[in-house]
C-alpha cells in the first residue's frame, strides 16, 4: 500500500488541493446565500430560489468536496507519516472545526429554506469569516510547518 501511495502521491496531493478549493468556495458561498435568503420573505418566489440555490450548493459542491478532501487528506497523511508531526495535529484540529462549521451551516441553511431564521444577518456575516481565517492558518501550518 505504501508503494502505491508513493507512486501516486502528487496526484493525490493535487486532488486534495483542488477539492479543498471547491469545499472552501462552497463554505464562503453558503453564508452569503443565507444572508440573501434572510432578507427574502418566507415562502416568496425569491426565498424559494435562494433555497434551491443553497440546496444545489450543498448537493453539488459542499458534500462531495468535503468527502473527497477527507479521503485524500487521510491518504496524504498516511503517505508522509504526518501522524507524528505537531503541525499536522493542529491542521487536523482546524479541519475538524471546519467540518463542524460545515455541518452547522448546512443544518441552519435547511432550517432557513423551511422558513425559519435561526441566525441574524450580522451573525451570518460574522460566521462567514471563519472559513477564511481557518484557511489562512491551515496554509501557514502546511507550508511553514512551525512545529
Amino acid at each position: 500500500m505504501q508503494d502505491v501511495l508513493a507512486m501516486t502521491y502528487y496526484w493525490i496531493k493535487a486532488g486534495h488541493i483542488i477539492f479543498m478549493v471547491f469545499w472552501m468556495a462552497g463554505l464562503f458561498m453558503l453564508p452569503r446565500q443565507m444572508i440573501y435568503l434572510h432578507s427574502a420573505a418566507p415562502e416568496s418566489e425569491e426565498a424559494a430560489l435562494w433555497a434551491k440555490r443553497m440546496g444545489l450548493l450543498r448537493k453539488v459542491i459542499l458534500t462531495p468536496s468535503v468527502i473527497v478532501v477527507w479521503v485524500l487528506g487521510l491518504l496524504l497523511a498516511q503517505s508522509i507519516g504526518a501522524w507524528s508531526q505537531g503541525w499536522f495535529h493542529a491542521k487536523l484540529a482546524i479541519v475538524v472545526a471546519l467540518t463542524a462549521f460545515h455541518g452547522m451551516m448546512v443544518a441552519r441553511s435547511k432550517k432557513m429554506a423551511a422558513g425559519e431564521r435561526p441566525m441574524t444577518e450580522k451573525q451570518l456575516r460574522i460566521w462567514g469569516e471563519f472559513p477564511g481565517i481557518a484557511l489562512a492558518i491551515i496554509v501557514v501550518l502546511v507550508v511553514v510547518k512551525p512545529f
